[in-house]
């Protein structure tokens, strides 16, 4: 037991300063330098946004490219917005080196969280569609860990903000975030040891019947880099699937109620499309559009753990969103039940 509770403060002692080494990079990296250079002859005729990346190596050409696109790059003291303009021996070249948007993604942004628990440990989040969990290339900002920096101080300290699990843009529903060291490791071995439990309802193409137990690997799709798939190779996935209901008649749509055992990514929306039974709105799975839904049709609405802290057992649960609700009423399926 000494030795188990020595090697967790060694891990989050590592986790702490992996994040405050971050923090401090990206707190230097947001700010702003402005850096001149003039143009010698073995530059002449050269392109600006060339000339640019010489000057700042650091960069991609395509973020100092948004900088001359934004009016940040000045030749000769005026503002210059096309990258092919060509520079002549003897300019003076000047740019404000703004930081790229990855770099400021660990920033505070308040915002209105759906806070379904929330104690000194950890709290539960009802994630609405459309928000992202975690910063990547396309949304570096507006994420829900940009949130949880609003919301306590604390999170600043901990890696991710203390997010140990996702859910994906278009998915709704419940997801639990650490509020301290403590808390999160526990909560990631919970994780990791299939002790936290989540149940989605989604509507699917098909007429399902009977229940599905899904075990199919599952890895990256070799043919788009976007994409996971059912195959020989993977990671082990497990997914129970419990039909609810179906419409009395084709073209046929059913309401599951799906049981994770693992966690991969895209998992239930994987799975029901091997099987044949492709999220209603999934375009990405073979889904398409019905019953008024434009995103996969897919909420997580049941959580149950133990929590890491006190011992006590938790159980959550959220109403499916508007948009899941209309269309699971439109089919003309009784209100689910979990």
């Amino acid at each position: 037991m000494v030795q188990a509770l020595a090697d967790l403060k060694a891990t989050q002692e590592m986790a702490a300063a992996d994040f405050e080494s971050e923090a401090d990079a990206e707190a230097g990296a947001s700010e702003v330098e402005v850096r001149e250079a003039r143009v010698g002859y073995d530059a002449q005729g050269q392109r600006l946004d060339k000339f640019v990346v010489g000057m700042a190596p650091e960069f991609s050409r395509s973020h100092l490219q948004g900088l001359i696109e934004r009016g940040l790059v000045q030749v000769q003291g005026q503002v210059q917005k096309t990258a092919a303009r060509k520079v002549l021996a003897g300019q003076l070249v000047r740019v404000e080196l703004q930081p790229t948007e990855e770099s400021q993604a660990f920033r505070a942004e308040p915002m209105a969280l759906d806070i379904v628990h929330e104690d000194a440990h950890l709290l539960v989040v009802h994630k609405p569609v459309g928000l992202v969990v975690h910063p990547a290339p396309g949304n570096w900002s507006g994420t829900l860990m940009n949130g949880l920096l609003a919301h306590h101080a604390q999170a600043a300290h901990l890696p991710r903000a203390g997010i140990v699990h996702r859910l994906d843009k278009d998915t709704s529903g419940l997801m639990v975030v650490g509020k301290t060291l403590e808390a999160t490791a526990g909560l990631s071995r919970l994780i990791a040891d299939r002790d936290v439990h989540r149940e989605y309802l989604a509507l699917c193409h098909g007429r399902l019947a009977d229940e599905l137990h899904i075990d199919a690997p599952m890895r990256r799709d070799p043919a788009s880099r976007v994409k996971m798939a059912v195959l020989s190779g993977g990671k082990a996935a497990q997914t129970d699937v419990y039909p609810l209901a179906h419409t009395a008649e084709a073209p046929w749509i059913s309401a599951v109620h799906c049981v994770l055992h693992t966690g991969r990514t895209h998992q239930i929306r994987v799975h029901l499309a091997h099987k044949g039974y492709a999220l209603l709105a999934d375009a990405l799975y073979g889904g398409t559009p019905a019953l008024g839904l434009t995103r996969q049709a897919l909420h997580a609405a049941k959580l149950s753990f133990v929590h890491p802290m006190t011992g006590e057992t938790m159980v959550f649960l959220a109403p499916l969103p508007p948009d899941l609700a209309e269309a699971w009423a439109q089919a003309g399926f009784p209100e689910p039940a979990l």
